[in-house]
């Protein structure tokens, strides 16, 4: 069942994928802005209906959906052979990005009370770190070298 269902399963994951980064990489770039602008002000108030909505309209379903279909995909007999070590750095990246989703979810929850967690300095540090696991995630994925 699940091997005839494996083009749209894997389809899917990367539909998932691409949304999931899709916030990882926007929602440091909003608190980059937001670490700039005053607590209280207009501006603030803008930039937290975004970030919220980013993360729980976007991303979470996302993150979700990436998870659900990589799990069928880690199902389906034959795709992963669990001897090779791309799957296990690939792995070791996805759940290090996850990591980072909460990381972003606290400091979003930050911003909403009225603090700002790091300056924007830092924000646009880490707005790399998505960018950085998602080229060795694709490469190991693709090239499968170890």
């Amino acid at each position: 069942m699940l091997s005839a269902a494996y083009p749209w399963i894997k389809g899917l994951h990367i539909i998932a994928v691409i949304a999931w980064m899709a916030g990882l990489l926007y929602l440091p770039r909003l608190f980059v802005y937001h670490a700039d602008v005053p607590p209280g002000s207009n501006r603030a108030a803008m930039l937290m209906v975004m970030e919220r909505r980013l993360l729980r309209g976007i991303m979470l379903p996302a993150l979700l959906m990436t998870y659900g279909f990589g799990g069928l995909l880690l199902a389906t007999p034959g795709v992963v052979d669990w001897q090779r070590g791309w799957i296990w750095i690939k792995l070791a990246l996805v759940l290090s990005l996850t990591v980072f989703h909460m990381l972003l979810s606290r400091w979003r929850r930050g911003f909403a009370a009225g603090t700002i967690p790091h300056d924007a300095r830092f924000f646009r540090i880490a707005n790399e770190v998505p960018t950085v696991a998602m080229i060795v995630i694709v490469l190991m994925v693709v090239a499968k070298p170890l």
